[in-house]
């Protein structure tokens, strides 16, 4: 099994909710493809570099997940096919990219601030 990593962007249009079940929908998918989804993160309403679709902002999304080969053209269809969708990109991890990926997801713990009971 090969590991993957994707970012995608969803349409600024979307409510919090509907931009979490995109990102479930596809989850869902990795899963049905005989795949295992390792890591999600939600990066937000950020600003594009460029204007897509006459949008000038969108939601980031990165997954990372296991798979055979074929499960990425099987993705991409699915990515193409969704209108919530503006853009994608999914590279291959390799050695080093996985120790970096790790380091990262590590650090993000770290910083991450403890709930607080109330």
């Amino acid at each position: 099994m090969n590991k993957y990593e994707t970012v995608f962007i969803l349409t600024p249009v979307l409510s919090e909710e509907q931009a979490k079940e995109a990102v479930t929908k596809f989850e869902g998918e990795i899963k049905e493809l005989s795949g295992k989804v390792n890591h999600t993160e939600s990066w937000g309403l950020k600003k594009l570099a460029y204007p897509i679709q006459k949008k000038t902002t969108g939601f980031y999304f990165l997954l990372e997940f296991e798979g055979e080969g074929d499960i990425i053209s099987q993705m991409e269809v699915s990515f193409k096919r969704d209108e919530r969708v503006m853009r994608f990109l999914t590279v291959k991890m390799e050695k080093h990219h996985q120790e970096w990926a790790e380091k990262r997801k590590s650090r993000m713990k770290k910083n991450a601030k403890p709930a607080t009971a109330e």
